[in-house]
């Protein structure tokens, strides 16, 4: 029987890898609901291949809009974030990708684990804002949680198998690979001038604006690393990041005996996505076989905390605990924005975050009610820091 998909966050870059996953292999996979923000005719382009039965968009604008231009396929369009919630519980579909960017995730992803669904995470701040509720929810609803992110997938496939997953066994520690960015040789004073288009020009990576900017500035490799102790129950001291330019090898795990296996292809999202769907089983993609011969020579080096403070923030909030992650994120979605507007500099990404980050109050999480008053605190605490600097 074909496994049936409902995809959120359809029109970003994984969500275009998932949709050639589902066509290289219609035989075992159909799209049955859809969802996204605002790209209308990326989506209509969508529904008239795939004819889903279900369309959501973020606003009802763009889901009247979606309608027209969709006028007479046999297709429920709706809109919402309650209505995103519902296809991604709905009975109809198996699996649920996960690719909502933001916070704007977390609710629809929950709300798949907590009707039992398979979920391919590729929304990392889904776990980075709500990590141990979120993890609580998958045990209690013994659900199969895939991670998509090349690096945790990667991970995924290092470690010992079961029926249940992958299970953390004889592990010393954990290599997170990140390929630097565009702006790993670069000075501080060459990154004071740095342009959003820059840094959203990834030397590997074909991905949207926002992860671009939290790649060029080390935010995402924080966020990961938040990310992979709580897919994997570690510590940030047991996760090491590695600066690996060449993004050939995903990551590694570094076992109590002296090996280490690494799993590497070359730099393409349907690997990950095509495992998570299919997994325990693996099937053909369109990625042309790592050519070792071309490749030559693969290079590692620390990554600097000094230009790049992001991942030492991102491992402080860890350790505060609490709401200090969603603040983080939050923080960090507002000031990648103000710079992407030109607002701010580049470098003043990592400063705002810094600042948000010490002056927040800090609480327990004992229910998703905090994680979100701790976002809006977080980015109402930002823009005030914003609005005072650039005036």
């Amino acid at each position: 029987m074909k496994q049936k998909i409902c995809l959120l966050g359809a029109t970003g870059s994984i969500g275009s890898s998932t949709l050639d996953v589902i066509e290289k292999h219609s035989d075992q996979f159909e799209l049955v609901s859809v969802a996204a923000n605002s790209s209308v005719e990326r989506m209509a382009e969508i529904c008239r291949q795939f004819l889903p039965q279900r369309a959501v968009m973020g606003s009802e604008k763009a889901r009247d809009a979606l309608a027209k231009l969709c006028h007479g396929l046999p297709i429920q369009f709706e809109w919402g974030s309650e209505a995103m919630e519902d296809i991604a519980s709905d009975d109809a579909c198996d699996q649920v990708m996960a690719s909502i960017m933001g916070f704007a995730g977390l609710r629809p992803t929950l709300a798949a684990i907590r009707s039992g669904k398979r979920v391919l995470l590729a929304n990392k701040e889904s776990l980075v804002t709500a990590g141990r509720l979120f993890m609580d929810e998958v045990a209690k609803h013994n659900v199969v949680l895939m991670p998509i992110d090349s690096e945790h997938n990667a991970i995924y496939q290092c470690l010992p198998q079961t029926k249940q997953g992958a299970i953390k066994r004889d592990v010393d520690k954990i290599l997170l690979t990140a390929s630097g960015g565009p702006f790993r040789e670069f000075s501080m004073e060459q990154m004071c001038a740095v342009t959003p288009a820059q840094a959203c020009a990834h030397p590997n990576w074909t991905m949207g604006q926002k992860i671009s900017v939290d790649s060029a500035s080390l935010m995402n490799k924080g966020l990961e690393l938040i990310e992979a102790c709580w897919l994997f129950d570690v510590t940030p001291d047991q996760v090491q990041v590695v600066v690996h330019p060449e993004s050939i090898i995903h990551s590694m795990v570094s076992y109590k005996d002296g090996s280490v296996i690494a799993q590497m292809g070359n730099p393409d999202m349907k690997i990950p996505i095509a495992y998570g769907m299919t997994w325990p089983k693996r099937v053909e993609t369109d990625v042309p076989p790592l050519d070792l011969f071309s490749v030559s020579q693969l290079n590692f080096e620390a990554p600097d905390i000094k230009r790049f403070p992001n991942l030492r923030l991102a491992k402080e909030a860890w350790f505060m605990g609490g709401t200090a992650m969603a603040t983080l994120n939050a923080s960090n979605e507002v000031a990648v924005a103000a710079f992407l507007n030109k607002q701010i500099s580049f470098l003043d990404i990592a400063r705002i975050n810094e600042k948000v980050l010490e002056r927040s109050e800090i609480s327990v999480v004992n229910e998703l009610g905090a994680v979100f008053d701790a976002d809006f605190e977080a980015r109402s605490m930002a823009l005030r820091v914003i609005d005072t600097e650039t005036k």
